[in-house]
């Protein structure tokens, strides 16, 4: 899998990625970081503990760091998260939950495949 059609399978915006990180090879990189980020954690660990500002923080980071990496398959559930937990709305948040799991699952799938693909062709 092409880092293009990681990009497609996971409902982002190659182009703009690349536009922004000024090329493929930070596009990779940063992407690859991506599977080393813990704010998706700290988002489920949140939910879990019923904490809304750990949770906030969570949704908040990943928010961003999908921003910053077009990933807008996953930038769309998580920024509903995020402004759902700065209102304090933990009900809606847990309604809103299984649309980032989901979204992160794919992305996350998607990178992975990235990753052994370029492991194995170089």
């Amino acid at each position: 899998m092409t880092l293009e059609e990681c990009y497609a399978a996971c409902n982002g915006d190659y182009l703009s990625a690349r536009s922004r990180l000024m090329g493929e090879a930070l596009v990779s990189r940063f992407l690859l970081m991506f599977l080393d980020d813990t704010s998706y954690r700290t988002l489920l660990e949140g939910m879990e503990k019923k904490d809304v500002d750990m949770a906030f923080l969570g949704a908040h980071t990943l928010k961003g760091v999908c921003q910053n990496l077009s990933l807008r398959g996953l930038y769309e559930p998580t920024y509903q998260i995020t402004e759902a937990l700065r209102s304090k709305d933990m009900e809606s948040a847990k309604l809103l939950l299984p649309d980032v799991q989901s979204a992160y699952e794919d992305t996350i799938g998607a990178i992975q495949s990235y990753k052994k693909y370029i492991e194995v062709d170089g």
